[in-house]
């Protein structure tokens, strides 16, 4: 059964809206992420929610790591109150969205699976992109390992779109992220994401 949508999902979906000019859609980091879970299904607010609750295992330095680099232009930390406390807002924030609805069923199939199987993948293929900055490559390790591999390829996928360095991809590099993105049940957008990044033979 296919995931829900096929496109990206779940908190780096809530990444990717912090970009340069994400300040026109609410005064606050809050505001944004409210304004999205409004306009979006069921089963978006779920996924958020239940990728912000694995990101609850890690320490808020960590935290911040990732958000940055999941994000084009994430709003300094001290104005969310750090990656713990801002992780926690997130998932408050869905969990009052769907509150808001008197019937909302549990995720499913591939949505509700962490991608387990494919850890060692995951791993190799962060290491792999050396021009991501140690400590980057270090917090996803440790997403990956501690929190789930699917999550933690999400947040590579954006932080190689992001990255300060422009990374380009192998085409062999790429058929292996491809291969991942089927392992976890992905959507056609969602690895597609970084085709653009392929350097051409």
């Amino acid at each position: 059964m296919p995931r829900f949508t096929p496109f990206d999902f779940g908190v780096t979906t809530v990444m990717s809206l912090f970009h340069q000019d994400w300040i026109h859609d609410g005064e606050t980091a809050a505001d944004v992420v409210a304004k999205y879970l409004a306009q979006s299904e069921d089963e978006q607010a779920l996924a958020v929610r239940r990728d912000a609750r694995l990101l609850a295992a890690l320490p808020s330095s960590t935290l911040e790591v990732l958000w940055e680099a999941g994000s084009q232009y994430m709003p300094a930390f001290h104005l969310v109150g750090g990656g713990a406390e801002w992780t926690r807002t997130v998932a408050d924030l869905c969990d009052a969205r769907l509150a808001a609805h008197a019937e909302v069923r549990a995720l499913t199939g591939a949505d509700a699976e962490d991608g387990a199987a494919c850890l060692d993948a995951v791993v190799a293929e962060i290491e792999a992109v050396r021009l991501l900055p140690a400590e980057v490559r270090s917090a996803l390790t440790e997403c990956a390992r501690r929190c789930s591999p699917d999550l933690a390829f999400r947040v590579l996928l954006k932080a190689i779109s992001y990255a300060p360095a422009e990374i380009t991809l192998s085409a062999a590099r790429y058929a292996r992220m491809e291969a991942i993105g089927s392992a976890l049940r992905y959507g056609e957008f969602v690895v597609d994401s970084v085709a653009y990044l392929v350097e051409e033979a």
